[in-house]
């Protein structure tokens, strides 16, 4: 992997629990999940981005409404036909 560095507006630390690590770690998050929301990173390459587990980064994805699976209508009926 490649290291880069942004330039991030000091009002992400204006909250006094808030740290530059802390910052830091939820930047690399929210950058890896629009990679994979945008479909340029897989889950296993987005987790590993932000050094989360492949389950904890999905799990996570979901709760913030990033779909983590795209299914056709079909897959869809299919997968939901006995509930």
């Amino acid at each position: 992997m490649k290291t880069i560095q942004l330039a991030l507006p000091d009002v992400l630390l204006l909250d006094p629990l808030q740290t530059l690590a802390g910052v830091e770690r939820r930047s690399q998050f929210l950058l890896a999940l629009k990679y994979f929301e945008l479909g340029e990173l897989s889950s296993g390459q987005a987790a590993r981005m932000c050094g989360l587990g492949r389950t904890a980064f999905l799990l996570e994805a979901g709760r913030l409404g990033v779909a983590v699976a795209e299914l056709s209508p079909e897959e869809f009926d299919s997968e939901f036909a006995h509930v």
